[in-house]
């Protein structure tokens, strides 16, 4: 089991920095694979974090950030965990903001990170199994744990007034752990799930998955899978064959890929995904959109908040070196201190280097419970004339 991170600030000291280094930050996400509409915009919020440091000129004696690339695939583990021993070996990577899907996060954790003494923050990877999974302190994530989105979206269809569901999922370790959490909640709530049943990525044809969650029957049906891949053939299959009315969609169906192939036709049905309202949100979009990029796209918020507290842990501890700064990342994430919005590295490095702490809400609203999960939030979202449309948060 995960133990707690409890380090004592009297044991982190900020000075005695040997000078100014170019630090690496691996970004290890699917930029090809079943999320890949995703990914850009996920590497460009670590990238706005990690521009926003080496600007402030305040990381470590002026320390400069920048990003390294690996390709996780985000369902492929082998070449995941090859992409991660390269960034770390060749290109000598200080953390890993990643990976992006849970299977080939929890691949890479044990058999790359762990061996080599490497912090991973995953703004994505939200599989229960990481919860109890042991990682030498190294993991974090910034989304919460889909046995958190199991409940959410047990009261959410509830309040539309759904009482049975079919459900299908992706053969992978997101997918059947979000798919056992949903069902255990909303049976406990007094649902009824009609079927539970997987199905697998990169087929051309899904009328028989379809055909076999339209005999089991239900109001609606939820698609726990991913919006570039399997989930949208099921989507398609089932609205070819008027299987279904109203579709729930988890976090990855959610972007823009749903709304530009299915809007007009998914009109009624909804979905949640991780993220935060409130000032740090808020921050974050209008930086966002001055940078050039989609703010509002899936985990996007959650990337700079995991590459932002990498680096704040870094200051913290006074070093780059993960075995040092580990230590660090659960005192810079949570109270008590200053909080710290997007925007505002530049201020919390300077707060640090003073002997202040910090306390990092960032876009979406930061706090760690346990051995560096996140408590979490989400966006309710409909589908109304075509388009995506947020309810609120929850």
């Amino acid at each position: 089991m995960k133990k707690l991170l409890l380090a004592s600030t009297a044991a982190i000291f900020t000075a005695g920095v040997a000078g100014a280094e170019e630090i690496k930050l691996g970004v290890s996400l699917g930029f090809t694979g079943p999320l890949e509409s995703m990914a850009p915009d996920m590497e460009k919020g670590a990238e706005l974090a990690m521009s926003e440091v080496t600007q402030s000129g305040k990381l470590l004696d002026g320390s400069t950030v920048t990003g390294v690339r690996a390709d996780s695939t985000c369902i492929d583990a082998a070449a995941a965990t090859a992409a991660a021993t390269r960034i770390i070996t060749q290109d000598g990577v200080k953390g890993i903001v990643g990976g992006m899907c849970s299977g080939e996060t929890i691949a890479t954790l044990q058999n790359v990170a762990m061996p080599n003494g490497i912090v991973m923050i995953s703004p994505s990877a939200t599989s229960p199994a990481l919860s109890s999974m042991e990682d030498n302190g190294l993991f974090f994530r910034t989304s919460p744990s889909d046995a958190r989105q199991g409940v959410v979206m047990t009261e959410i269809i509830k309040e539309h007034g759904i009482d049975s569901v079919a459900v299908t999922y992706t053969n992978n370790d997101y997918g059947k752990g979000l798919a056992e959490s949903f069902e255990a909640a909303f049976k406990e709530a007094g649902g009824t799930v009609t079927i539970n049943a997987p199905h697998e990525d990169g087929k051309a044809d899904y009328s028989a998955e379809v055909g076999a969650l339209a005999s089991a029957g239900g109001e609606a049906l939820v698609i726990a899978g991913y919006i570039d891949q399997g989930g949208a053939g099921v989507l398609r299959a089932a609205l070819d064959t008027a299987a279904f009315d109203t579709f729930v969609f988890p976090d990855g169906m959610i972007g823009s890929t749903l709304e530009d192939q299915f809007g007009p036709e998914i009109e009624g049905s909804f979905g949640q995904n991780p993220a935060s309202a409130g000032a740090g949100r808020d921050a974050f979009l209008k930086m966002a959109t001055d940078a050039g990029f989609d703010g509002t796209t899936s985990f996007a918020a959650e990337s700079y908040d995991a590459a932002a507290l990498i680096l704040l842990a870094m200051a913290k501890a006074g070093s780059s070196d993960p075995a040092k700064y580990k230590e660090a990342v659960m005192d810079v994430a949570n109270g008590p201190g200053e909080p710290i919005l997007p925007g505002e590295l530049g201020k919390a490095l300077n707060l640090i280097a003073a002997g202040t702490d910090v306390d990092y809400v960032g876009a979406t609203s930061v706090e760690f419970i346990g051995g560096g999960e996140s408590a979490g939030s989400y966006r309710e979202l409909s589908f109304e004339g075509g388009k995506m449309v947020e309810v609120g948060y929850r």
